[in-house]
């Protein structure tokens, strides 16, 4: 039987009491009261963490009709209902001080009231959040419950702005500072948000708090698995291909089960169409503006190599590139190994919406000022299709020649091959084709290897000095027998040498040469 779609909706009661689809989270919720008491979530925007909140809320507060048929009825206790504290940030954007001092203060008297008890006057947030805890747990004879959502959206809504992003931190810190020192009158404790700031920086000596961000049991606290879109949604795959909705939405990991973003699959029930729903809500701009100061190697973004402290290696002062990559779901972990006393971790994206979405938003920040981009894309794919390889250097040399020439000055990646191949490659990514960037070989890596239903294209590039092509780049593709991995695949192999000028700013190399049954042709 078909249902409401909860699309946009972040409360259990109202999921429930409409009939909408839901998956049930209680077995999660569950495990964590039995395990422990103060915990931290890390996970992507419109990842349903507010609802995974909102129904902790409803379990603590021992409203159990709404539990029917869940796993939590029979695996709670519902004769104890504990007072519960709940602070959010977010809705709307603070940008002072003063300005998220008014927002706690507003939200700890919503809770007063709520909670049918009074705030003496105080000057201090902290002072009045202690007072609200205390207050709650004489009213209601039980411990509280806190429950914070998007803990850290005043700090990431100001990263454009260092001053005023750390005061935000500083003004938060002194708020969960009072999570600490009132430890006793706490039942249980849970923040969520979207970027793991390291505890020293914001929460103050809270070392009881335990992060849950990567452990494998709780990977799939929020978003859907594979199981749930075919049991709990079966109803809305007809005339979807399975596949197709794995390989657009499916992939983010957390060391264990991997999941779909809730929004983007709601959104394709919904509209039928495969899009970006979840990159079309909100892309940070800050985000692709520091990528493209960074003078980022995009077709390293699918193969990045990060420790355990850099991918926690998150404040105002020094955000690492992997980690609010990571941290945004823009990358997602594809594996880990331990390397001695350290966990090392390989990123990639998570799926084809997040890998075609980004790459396009960075192509135009990197190339700027191209015009017509969208044609310019168009005509790519039409090229691709009919294995035109003169058209495509055509294409691609007006494309470069379109890029304005201050964009090359004091731009450190232009000292080697890499800021041309990031253009190439951003280009093409933007299609969402079957791109393999650093393509490993027994005999080395493979610069660029772009696989399409009726070929394979594997691609070299180099940087020349002068004007002049040298031959170096297919060269080598030959030397090393770079095709020798997809001799048996059965598709034609295409060798693509490409060899960029720093002086002409663009190609002055464009090599071709098809393989033939192994051989060079």
């Amino acid at each position: 039987m078909r249902r409401k779609l909860p699309i946009g909706i972040q409360t259990f009661r109202k999921i429930r009491e409409e009939g909408c689809y839901y998956v049930d989270k209680t077995p999660y919720a569950i495990r964590l009261v039995e395990q422990g008491t103060h915990y931290f979530l890390s996970r992507p925007r419109r990842f349903g963490k507010s609802l995974f909140l909102d129904t902790l809320a409803e379990l603590f507060a021992g409203n159990r009709a709404l539990f029917e048929g869940l796993y939590a009825e029979h695996h709670w206790d519902w004769s104890v209902r504990y007072p519960v504290i709940r602070i959010s940030f977010a809705a709307g954007r603070l940008e002072t001080r003063e300005a998220l001092e008014a927002h706690i203060a507003a939200e700890l008297e919503g809770n007063a009231q709520r909670l049918g008890v009074m705030l003496a006057d105080a000057a201090d947030s902290h002072l009045r959040f202690r007072a609200l805890i205390q207050a709650a747990v004489v009213r209601h004879g039980q411990r509280a419950v806190v429950l914070v959502d998007e803990y850290d959206k005043p700090i990431l809504d100001n990263l454009g702005d260092k001053a005023v992003a750390a005061a935000m931190r500083e003004g938060l810190r002194n708020l969960y500072s009072v999570l600490k020192d009132q430890d006793a009158h706490l039942r249980f404790v849970f923040l969520t948000g979207v970027s793991k700031f390291s505890k020293v920086s914001i929460f103050s000596g809270l070392n009881n708090l335990r992060d849950i961000t990567l452990s494998p049991e709780y990977s799939a606290i929020c978003g859907y698995t594979d199981a749930d879109i075919d049991t709990v949604f079966a109803p809305e795959l007809e005339g979807l291909d399975r596949e197709e909705i794995r390989r657009w939405y499916n992939g983010y990991g957390w060391l264990g089960e991997r999941v779909y973003n809730p929004f983007d699959v709601l959104l394709l029930f919904q509209e039928r169409l495969f899009r970006a729903w979840w990159f079309e809500t909100g892309t940070p701009t800050f985000l692709i503006e520091l990528l493209a100061k960074r003078h980022t190697f995009t077709p390293q973004l699918d193969a990045l190599i990060a420790s355990e402290q850099l991918l926690n290696a998150f404040d105002v002062e020094h955000i690492a590139t992997e980690a609010i990559l990571w941290q945004t779901g823009y990358l997602t972990i594809q594996g880990h190994r331990r390397t001695g006393a350290r966990t090392e971790y390989r990123l990639g994206y998570p799926n084809l919406e997040v890998e075609a979405a980004l790459n396009e938003s960075l192509l135009a920040a990197i190339a700027p000022e191209t015009i017509e981009l969208g044609l310019r894309t168009s005509r790519l794919f039409d090229l691709l299709m009919a294995m035109d390889f003169e058209g495509l250097k055509t294409h691609f040399e007006s494309l470069y020649a379109s890029i304005p020439v201050d964009w090359y000055r004091n731009n450190p990646i232009t000292q080697y091959e890499g800021y041309w191949a990031s253009v190439f490659y951003s280009h093409i990514a933007s299609l969402g084709l079957d791109l393999t960037p650093e393509d490993v070989t027994n005999q080395g890596r493979i610069d660029l290897t772009l696989k399409l239903d009726n070929a394979i294209v594997v691609i070299e590039f180099k940087r020349v000095e002068g004007t002049t092509p040298t031959g170096e780049a297919i060269a080598q593709l030959k030397a090393r027998g770079y095709a020798d991995k997809y001799r048996a695949d059965g598709r034609p192999i295409y060798l693509l040498g490409i060899e960029f000028s720093a002086e002409l700013r663009n190609i002055v190399g464009w090599d071709v040469e098809p393989l033939a049954d192994g051989r060079h042709a």
